[in-house]
């Protein structure tokens, strides 16, 4: 499923592409015109081939943000019944709907819970229902902005979503289809849907866009919206290639996944334009948004005032940036829990006894705790306990990171995530587990 975009094809052509090698498929159903379009061409495209055995899945997120949200659900669950599918939902609750973004918000939720139920059903693609008009939408708002190169590319036809070290591909199929031609194919297969009256309220951004502005613009100039989609599409081409410069430029700067001070200071000074691009992009592969370009700028100044052997933090998309011995790098969430691996029975390493382990589970004996100062941990055989601050500076552990769960079982230390176990309490013999520490 290689990541690209066609002149418009047709939405089963589309279709079958993004179900080419899916044993089963997901679909964002929010009942509205859009999805139910998508729906029915899924089904028409998957159902009448003898030879596709892709099995289908509807999601849909009930948002509860306006009244009528309990019966889009029984909407979107009796559609599914009807086109013989799959389907499974989530709630999702916003106690302040004054506080922040409330379209943002929304947004990034319902992400978060499609994504969520994709994992929980084994599916790796979530066919999504935007079109040309979202796209041109979607420019629009992000010009406003004041966005660069990225923002402006728009949505891709796919991209692969990465969540707790499993990855969904997002699929628009429909993203090379105007409103009006989803509007025809409603009409001619006589389909029925929900309409959500939010959609008229122009005090949202995107609403005032697509009410106001865009109908004006197509007066002025016929067939704006499509030609703002291709203006996405170029802009698209125009990111693979700061992509490809940013890698090249960042030969001896990236270092895994930091970015080195020194050189990259000097290619600052030797060009200004290309160190910007590089920062970008190495954002970028830390998952984390793009700065504006007043934060951009603060962010060279303190690189260029603070001392080679300074440290520095920056808080930027709910993350830390640290620059520690040289190097900027995003700190690592500590955020996970404790598991209990089986040591196979002719492995020579070394384990918890899984009795132990066991018995103090069903106890109620093991826990994890935050570090709290003088603990101390033997990690190697004939060696004495150290504390965890010794253990942390032999290692060469960055400070952001030393504040590391701990696993207790019957109140002694017995592990340190990113550190060790206690080896007094390792054995090498009988049935055996290893606590490790899983991210999530």
């Amino acid at each position: 499923m290689a990541s690209s975009r066609k002149s418009k094809p047709s939405p089963k052509a589309t279709l079958q592409a993004a179900s080419a090698a899916a044993k089963r498929i997901g679909l964002a159903l929010s009942g509205g015109l859009d999805s139910v379009v998508l729906l029915d061409a899924v089904c028409k495209t998957v159902q009448t081939d003898p030879n596709n055995s892709t099995e289908i899945w509807v999601f849909h997120i009930h948002h509860g943000l306006q009244k009528p949200a309990d019966q889009w659900l029984e909407f979107c669950e009796k559609l599914a019944k009807k086109y013989r599918v799959h389907f499974d939902f989530r709630l999702l609750h916003f106690a302040d709907q004054s506080q922040g973004n409330i379209e943002a918000r929304a947004r990034a939720e319902r992400y978060d819970a499609l994504t969520e139920l994709c994992i929980e059903h084994g599916i790796e693609d979530l066919l999504l229902a935007h079109h040309q008009n979202d796209q041109a939408e979607t420019v629009l708002l992000q010009l406003l902005r004041g966005s660069g190169v990225s923002g402006l590319s728009g949505m891709p036809l796919n991209r692969v979503n990465a969540y707790d070290n499993q990855f969904i591909t997002l699929w628009r199929p429909l993203l090379n289809l105007s409103k009006p031609e989803l509007e025809t194919y409603a009409k001619e297969h006589k389909l029925k849907w929900v309409e959500d009256p939010s959609n008229q309220n122009t005090r949202y951004r995107r609403n005032a866009i697509r009410k106001d502005i865009i109908p004006r613009l197509e007066k002025i100039q016929p067939g704006a919206i499509a030609n703002l989609a291709r203006s996405a599409d170029l802009l698209a081409q125009s990111q693979l290639l700061l992509d490809r410069l940013a890698r090249q430029d960042g030969k001896h700067i990236l270092q895994a996944q930091c970015l080195r001070l020194t050189p990259l200071l000097l290619l600052a000074k030797e060009n200004k334009a290309a160190a910007n691009n590089l920062m970008r992009y190495w954002l970028k592969l830390n998952d984390l948004a793009m700065p504006s370009q007043e934060r951009l700028e603060a962010w060279w100044k303190d690189l260029m005032a603070v001392k080679t052997d300074s440290n520095l933090a920056w808080q930027h998309d709910e993350a830390s940036i640290y620059l520690w011995r040289g190097l900027l790098q995003v700190a690592n969430r500590k955020v996970g829990q404790w598991v209990f691996r089986d040591v196979p029975a002719r492995s020579r390493s070394l384990g918890l006894p899984a009795g132990w382990v066991k018995q103090a589970q069903n106890q109620g004996l093991v826990e994890e705790r935050l570090r709290l100062g003088a603990e101390k941990l033997q990690i190697k055989p004939n060696t004495p306990r150290k504390t965890l601050k010794n253990l942390f500076q032999e290692s060469d552990t960055p400070p952001w990171e030393r504040q590391a769960p701990l696993l207790y079982i019957n109140d002694e230390l017995i592990a340190v995530a990113g550190v060790g176990a206690s080896y007094p309490h390792l054995v090498s013999t009988g049935k055996r587990v290893l606590p490790c520490w899983e991210s999530l």
